[in-house]
């Protein structure tokens, strides 16, 4: 479906719950896959879901509905933090903002960290993208016995470290 849907090169693709049906695994792989996809093509996207999780790790800006009728418009940061209406305080209590962190919101500068020799980032750490979200890198951080994690742009190139340190100051600066 998405293969004919850009075929055809529409200035904006609608997507309604297109990811609903599938097994969790099989869904975050794809979602990966479409954001990057999307990001490459530069295409805009109304994606219609009601997992408020699959609108924040996708959206760009979110928009929650009633009835028909639009409520609320930000991004995640504003929907989840300053809800403007009962509705959607109601439907967004319970998410915590910790779901919006991902490493661009907890790097540091390579310039900032120094290795036991002395250098900038270590060769052999994981090399990890800057919209990886907050769930991935402590499971990344503990895999890897808290070690630095290198941060790379969408060319690849080293742009900041991760560390234990300011995972956890980016998850404090959140509660």
């Amino acid at each position: 479906g998405l293969a004919r849907a850009l075929a055809a090169d529409p200035a904006i693709l609608l997507m309604d719950e297109p990811f609903s049906a599938l097994d969790p695994l099989i869904r975050r792989e794809l979602q990966d896959q479409f954001r990057e996809l999307s990001t490459k093509l530069n295409k805009t996207t109304l994606f219609i879901t009601h997992d408020l999780d699959e609108a924040v790790r996708l959206g760009h800006h979110i928009g929650v509905m009633k009835d028909g009728k639009m409520l609320q418009i930000g991004s995640a940061e504003d929907i989840l933090g300053n809800p403007t209406d009962p509705y959607v305080e109601k439907f967004v209590q319970g998410s915590s903002r910790l779901k919006l962190l991902k490493a661009e919101s907890v790097i540091l500068p390579l310039s900032d960290y120094e290795n036991s020799d002395g250098a900038g980032a270590p060769a052999d750490a994981p090399r990890i993208k800057l919209n990886v979200a907050i769930k991935e890198l402590v499971e990344l951080s503990n895999r890897n016995h808290n070690k630095p994690l290198v941060v790379v742009d969408e060319a690849g190139v080293d742009v900041g470290i991760v560390t234990a340190s300011s995972l956890l100051r980016g998850i404090q600066d959140r509660l």
